[in-house]
């Protein structure tokens, strides 16, 4: 029962885990259109390249960096 009991924690705890991961989100500039975006991973530094060298917990203060870069202010 309590072997039983102990699995069931351990499939449920398991199974929550992605869930649990926090976003990250990164500012990014596409290298052929030179336009700014906010990307949910990492860029590979090819085609995406990233600008803020810094990662974000939520797409909101990515979003405030963005528009405080000079690399991503509209001309």
């Amino acid at each position: 029962m309590v072997r039983t009991v102990t699995v069931a924690i351990l499939a449920t705890g398991m199974m929550s885990m992605p869930a649990m991961a926090a976003e990250q989100y990164w500012v990014a500039r596409d290298a052929v259109s030179k336009q700014c975006e906010i990307v949910p991973k990492k860029p590979d530094g090819t085609l995406v390249v990233d600008l803020g060298k810094k990662k974000y917990a939520s797409e909101g203060e990515a979003r405030k960096a963005m528009e405080a870069m000079a690399d991503c202010k509209k001309k």
